[in-house]
This record gives structure tokens, sequence and C-alpha cells, in this order.
């Protein structure tokens, strides 16, 4: 037996429960020691991976701990400098060891970002480790209520066209079943239970690994306008919403067409005039999206100060970003229904645009019994549970405090409380029950074509925007002098009536010859290669929500320097991406093709359309973002049968990124038209041959010039 003060030799070491429970030294009293323990919990769950969130809760909890720690030392009058110095140098380790935990799972850094937010599950853990550590935890503010929008503040505006629309319809119907409804109450059995938190772990603890989706009946008929059809997984929510419901937590992969299923959802519940809040990248796209899909109905998109919103329109699109300026007429103008595009953008509750989108909603709530409430969002989860929290408050389901309505109905009705076995996987239902869509391409794989280009239409704001509309307008004027002085130099019995189509093409073939063989000035290659350039920062920052919602994204351009733009883009997001560009060596091309197929931290590849269009194998990923139009419909398929390849087992989908209001979009239309004597070419259908960059060239003049013409009034 050893004597007392003697080390053990051998044997068996005491437990680590008992080591633990001995009386601390005194150098290991307070709340450092108690962060260190913690910290090396984490440290060693974090090394068998999964991360799970209590995990991440607690690495976050230190974190902060340990920076309020370190401000309090340093301002602590009544220690010696050694002391302090001791003091910081023990949390100089706790924070070494968190930065090492979260060079193992770089996750982690972004719960330390300045607009991490920390869930009450943090905030709770938070005072439970201070108790430990001999401090008394601060107590927490209430939470304030969504505030009301403000009218009336310097950075706000209000449209002259929605001034006109208030005086044309000064009072709003009042909705007598909305204010029915809010004071409706019953008994409630689970009065006093804490049931938000059991809500959000319900995902976690009762997950099933099946997408969560609530129930959705058959759809009756698939026809939509302009002899269009939806996709059967479409018409199903349409159905929904045509039965009678007005919640909807959109979850479906990008490529599923959630923007039409919105517009159409709308429709059926009669919801307009309809607000729709947007990433500004696709606002015009949304827009696009009204005249396909609802035709009858107008739609307005705000731009800067609003000067050209139509106040009466059915659907008004506005971006985040312009929220702070709009959003006061916005809470006054009695939308029926609301949407958000990209939800997850609010998932941050003390951030503005949240905060406005989320008083917004509760305007609706307030004016109309039943709005339609979309969350349109292929990630609604980003880095916790608690991400459900805004989007859940923005659909009327919970408020800060307690679950609302028929959730909280639905809740009641399973007899169960918190404390029951059961509760969980009933609770999870009951939400879903709610309005949770969350379909897969792998799902409905059968619905959508196995290879599809989507076109996404953005608009160029600002100088840049002015200044390539205005090249475009003077280059049809060129078109036109020219046309002009060659109808002015014919004969008389020459001239016909309206536009001469073979003289308008001969003045494109000279406007062409002229752009290839001089250089300088503008004509349509600098132009189109202009507008490449201002669309580059849209299309990255489109490849960067496609890369966070779906994983993997090609992106291709032409240019070296849109290549340049877009993977700084990425750079300053902490995107990692690979590039394939030309001037590379085999070495450096094929060690960037490996990142990116066998790396699963690469999220996107940047290829040059000219170097990566051929002869390269990237299936690894099912969405690819065309940034800059080719010339031909050829060159263009070539970059899409880089994922669309043998063995690729996902519907894949072609971004196409289109300046609207350009000359952009005439050769996309052309290249789409192209396709077909392509087609027929290939195919050994007939004699003519395959279209060329030429064609696609000289047909986009034609174009300019009989617009132009057009609009100064020869038919």
């Amino acid at each position: 037996m050893a004597r007392p003060g003697q080390r053990r030799s051998g044997g068996a070491r005491p437990d680590a429960g008992a080591q633990r429970r001995r009386a601390p030294r005194p150098t290991e009293q307070g709340i450092i020691p108690v962060l260190a323990e913690v910290a090396r919990e984490v440290d060693s769950a974090v090394q068998r991976p999964p991360t799970r969130p209590a995990v991440r809760t607690k690495f976050q909890v230190v974190a902060l701990l340990v920076r309020e720690e370190r401000a309090r030392v340093m301002a602590d009058g009544g220690s010696t400098e050694a002391q302090r110095a001791k003091q910081l140098k023990r949390l100089d380790g706790v924070a070494t060891l968190l930065a090492r935990t979260a060079a193992r799972d770089t996750s982690l850094l972004q719960l330390l970002a300045e607009d991490a937010r920390v869930s009450d599950a943090a905030r709770a853990f938070k005072a439970t480790v201070m108790r430990a550590g001999g401090l008394e935890p601060p107590e927490e503010p209430e939470p304030a209520a969504p505030a009301a929008p403000v009218t009336g503040t310097e950075s706000q505006v209000v449209p002259r066209s929605v001034i006109s629309r208030q005086l044309a319809n000064p009072f709003l119907a009042p909705d007598f079943e909305a204010a029915a409804e809010r004071l409706a109450t019953r008994a409630r059995r689970l009065a006093g239970w804490e049931l938000l938190e059991p809500l959000f772990r319900s995902f976690e603890y009762a997950a099933t690994g099946a997408p969560a989706c609530m129930p959705l009946p058959e759809a009756r008929s698939l026809s939509a306008a302009h002899h269009r059809e939806l996709m059967p997984h479409q018409a199903r929510v349409v159905a929904a919403t045509a039965r009678g419901h007005r919640t909807f937590l959109l979850a479906d992969e990008p490529g599923l067409g959630k923007t039409a299923q919105a517009l159409l959802a709308a429709q059926a519940a009669d919801a307009y005039p309809l607000l729709v809040v947007a990433p500004n990248v696709v606002k015009t796209n949304w827009a696009h999206e009204v005249g396909l899909w609802t035709p009858h109905r107008r739609s307005t998109v705000v731009h800067g100060d609003g000067d050209r919103v139509d106040g009466f329109a059915d659907v008004v699109i506005v971006n985040y970003e312009l929220l702070d300026r709009h959003v006061g007429w916005l809470g006054d103008l009695g939308f029926r229904g609301m949407v958000v595009d990209e939800a997850h953008f609010i998932k941050n509750k003390s951030s503005q645009r949240s905060q406005h989108v989320l008083a917004l909603s509760e305007r609706i709530r307030t004016r109309t019994a039943r709005p339609l409430l979309m969350a349109l969002t292929g990630t609604p989860l980003i880095n916790d549970i608690e991400d459900f929290r805004a989007i859940w408050q923005f659909l009327g389901w919970i408020d800060e405090t307690q679950p609302l309505g028929a959730l909280q109905t639905a809740l009641e009705d399973t007899g169960l409380t918190p404390a029951d076995r059961g509760f969980y996987a009933a609770a999870r239902a009951s939400v879903i029950d709610m309005g949770i869509v969350r379909r897969r391409k792998a799902d409905v794989a059968a619905d959508i074509p196995a290879r599809r280009v989507a076109d996404l239409p953005v608009e160029l704001d600002g100088a840049v925007g002015r200044s390539i509309r205005a090249s475009e307008a003077a280059l049809a004027r060129r078109l036109v002098e020219r046309y002009r002085a060659a109808v002015a130099a014919r004969a008389e019995a020459a001239v016909v009536d309206g536009i001469d189509l073979e003289l308008a093409r001969r003045v494109a073939a000279a406007e062409l010859k002229d752009s290839t063989s001089k250089a300088g000035g503008e004509n349509v290659f600098t132009m189109v290669r202009r507008i490449g350039q201002a669309k580059a920062g849209l299309a990255a920052d489109y490849a960067a929500q496609l890369a966070r919602n779906v994983g993997k994204v090609v992106f291709f351009a032409k240019h070296v320097d849109v290549m340049d733009q877009a993977e700084q883009t990425f750079a300053d997001r902490g995107i990692r991406y690979a590039s394939i560009r030309g001037d590379q060596t085999p070495k450096v091309r094929e060690k960037n093709i490996a990142a990116f197929t066998g790396d699963p931290d690469v999220s996107i590849v940047v290829c040059s359309l000219m170097a990566a269009g051929v002869g390269l194998n990237l299936q690894v990923a099912s969405n690819l973002v065309l940034a800059e139009l080719s010339w031909t419909h050829a060159e263009q398929t070539q970059a899409i049968d880089r994922i669309h390849r043998i063995g690729q087992s996902e519907p894949v989908t072609a971004w196409r990124i289109i300046a609207a209001q350009t000359i952009d979009s005439k050769i996309a239309e052309l290249i789409d038209s192209k396709s077909g004597l392509a087609a027929r070419a290939l195919d050994g259908a007939g004699d003519e041959d395959a279209s060329s960059s030429t064609d696609v060239q000289l047909d986009a003049l034609v174009g300019l010039l009989t617009d132009a013409l057009t609009a100064d009034g020869v038919a």
C-alpha cells in the first residue's frame, strides 16, 4: 500500500469523476478553470464529427466568456500588473485551445462573428457556466417585439404614385375576421410550459432522415397561362393553397421552380396586392416571372427612391437593402400576401433587414385574417436549429415567447407535454403540417427534364447600366443613319414600303465588318464585353447563393476580367474555389480539377468558356452559372455538357445570367432560336449548316436596327 505522499507505481488510476470532484486548489478557483474544462470537452467532441448543436453552443459560450473576462481583467484596477499578466496568460491558454478546435471544424468560426446570433440555449448555458465560476450572470432584458414600420424618418421615402394610390383609396376595407381571430382564446393545457426550445429541438431529436414535407393534395390540372405547364410537384403546392392553406416554408432545392409556385399560389389565394422581398440579383427575374405565369397581373420593381414605382401594381418587388427607405409606405399599402425569397437572409433577428421583414409581416397579419405568407429558401438552416426562429415568426407560427394560433392548438391537441417521450415527434409533425415543404431534385426527378436552361434576368443599375444603354442607343442611331443613307441613294423604283429587311441585313453586315476590322470605338463586341463585366458581380453573387444552397457549382465566363471579378467576390465571402483557365499548365489544371471534384470544401470552380468548354468532367455538380453568353448554341451546350454527362445522377440546371433591356436579351433569344437549326443539321434532317457565331452577331445587329426603325415610325 502506498504511503501518504508516495506516488503510485502501478494499479488502477483514480476514476476521472473522482478527479473532477476533488476540491480545487486556490489557483483553480474562479471562472477561468471552468472555461478551460468546457473548452477541453468541446475540443474532444469536435474530434468525433459531426459537431452537434449542443457542442457548437458550448464553443460559442466559452469564446464569449473568454472575451468578456479578458476585458474585465484589463479594466481591473485592484490587481497588480503581475496578477493581470498571470490571468491574461491563463485566458490565452483557453483561447489557444479554442483556436485549435476551430481549426478542426472551421464552421465554428461563424459563431464568433459580430452578428452571430446567441440563442436562448446559449444564454442559459452561459449563466450556468458563470455561476459555476462564482460569477453572477446579469439579468437578461425582455426581448423587444418587432417595431412597427416608422414613417417620416429622413431615410424613408414615399413614391409619388403610391401617394396617388392612397388618395384614390384612402380607407382600407376593415377585415373583421382578422380582428376576431386575434381576440380568440381557448383554455391552454400547456400554459406555463416552455415550448419554443422543445419545438426547435424536435427537428434534431425526432429527425427521421427523410425531407420534412407537409401532406400535399394531388393537383387536378397542370395548365398555366401562355400554354405553360406546371410540373406535378409545383401544382401540388398551388392545389394546397386553393384548398385554403396560407403559410408555407417552401424549402425546395434550387431549380424546382419556387418562384412559379409562389406566384400561382398568390393567384389561387387572390393575395393581391402581393409584396415580394428578394435579393437584389433576382428581383428583376421576379418581374419577368410575373409576366410569364400571371400575365394579367401588373408588377413593379422598387429601385432607389422608387421614382419609377407603379403604386397601383398587383405585385410589388423590393430587395432587402432598400427596405429601410420604403418600409413605411409598404406597411400601409394593404398587402394581402407577402413572399420572402432566400428567407435565410433574415435568420439574424438583430439585423435591420430581419426587423423590417418581421414588422411588415406583423402589419399584414394584423390587417388581414388569413394572408398568404411564403418563405422561400433552399437552406432554411445555416448554423443551428434556431435559424428557424425568424422564419417561423415571419409566418406567424410563433412570437418571441410561444407558439401562436393553429400551432398552439395543434400542440394542445397532442395531449402531450415536453416531459413525455412522444412529444418531440408529435411537435415536429405539428410544425411540418403548418406548411413546411421540402423536395429534393432526386425526389421529383420524374417531374423535371434531365437538362434545362433557366434564364435569370438582372438589371444593370447605376452609372454603368446607364452608360451601356447609352452606347447601345448610339449604335442603333449609327445603324439607322446608315440605313437611311442607303435608302436615300436608291432609285425611286427600288424603294419598298416599310422596313426593307434585305437592306437592313446588308447594313448590319457592313457594321459587323467594320467592328471586326477596326480597332477602338464602340461596337457590338466591346458592348457585349462591357455587359459581361457589369454582370460579373451579380452572376458571382448568384453563384455564391447557389453554392450555399446546393453545394458545388460550375461558373463559366468568356473573359479573364469577368473571371477575376467573380473570384474576388468568392474570396471576399470566404468561399473556396478552383480556377480553370487557358494560361495554366496541364499540371496546375489537373490540380484545380481534382480540388473541385475531390475536396468537399471547394464549392465553386471558375471556368473559362474557351479553355474549359470541352474535355472536362465536372459532374460532381448539377448546377452551372453562365455569367456571359456564348455566340453559338453549340458553345453553350459544350459548357453544359461538362456536368450533363453519363453518370450524372441529378437533373442539371444551367442558370443563364441575362442583362435585361440590353442587347444581351436579344442574343439569348437568337441562340435559342438557332438551336433548332443546329439540331436539324447534326441529325441529318436537312442540308442546312449549324448556325455560326457570325449568324448570331449579324442577326443581333439586324434586330437592333429594326427595333430602332420601328420606334421611329418606319413600319
